[in-house]
């Protein structure tokens, strides 16, 4: 049986961070996390991009134009839908996930999920935590290990 692990990419690769602006306070922090596990495995900060939009729902819009670019090698969507007293949180998260999911099929290239969906700023605070369990820092990790198998699976 032949087996591929969770490797990190042996060659520098270019990472999208493409980050909502609503709710910035928990997005910050997403992206220091996201960040710090970046430099943490040597990826060059002139080799990250960083794209604010406007809120979650145009993340897929950002991402597709820097992966049609050629300016990224994955994308790593950072941001917070927090649920109110409207049915727009669903709309909002359903679309930016189905979205998100879309680009990274059309591009064939990583697309990281990194909008928390939570029901309170309290829940928010908590996974974006500048202590372990900082979602932005899992997903960068996630975005190197995708570029990891995309680096063995292209060597067979």
């Amino acid at each position: 049986m032949k087996e591929f692990g969770l490797q990190l990419p042996t060659k520098p690769v270019r990472i999208a961070l493409v980050a909502s602006s609503f709710n910035q306070f928990v997005t910050d922090l997403l992206l220091a996390g996201a960040q710090d596990a970046l430099r943490r495995n040597g990826v060059m900060t002139e080799n990250i991009l960083l794209a604010w939009v406007p809120g979650a729902f145009e993340l897929p819009f950002a991402a597709d134009r820097v992966l049609e670019a050629d300016m990224a090698d994955a994308v790593i969507a950072l941001g917070a839908v927090i649920r109110g007293g409207t049915a727009h949180f669903e709309y909002v998260a359903g679309e930016c996930a189905r979205g998100l999911t879309e680009v990274a099929r059309k591009h064939a290239r990583p697309v990281i999920f990194g909008v928390l969906t939570t029901d309170t700023v309290e829940q928010a605070l908590e996974r974006a935590a500048t202590d372990e369990g900082n979602k932005g820092f899992d997903c960068a990790m996630a975005a190197l290990q995708m570029l990891g198998l995309q680096e063995q699976l292209e060597t067979q």
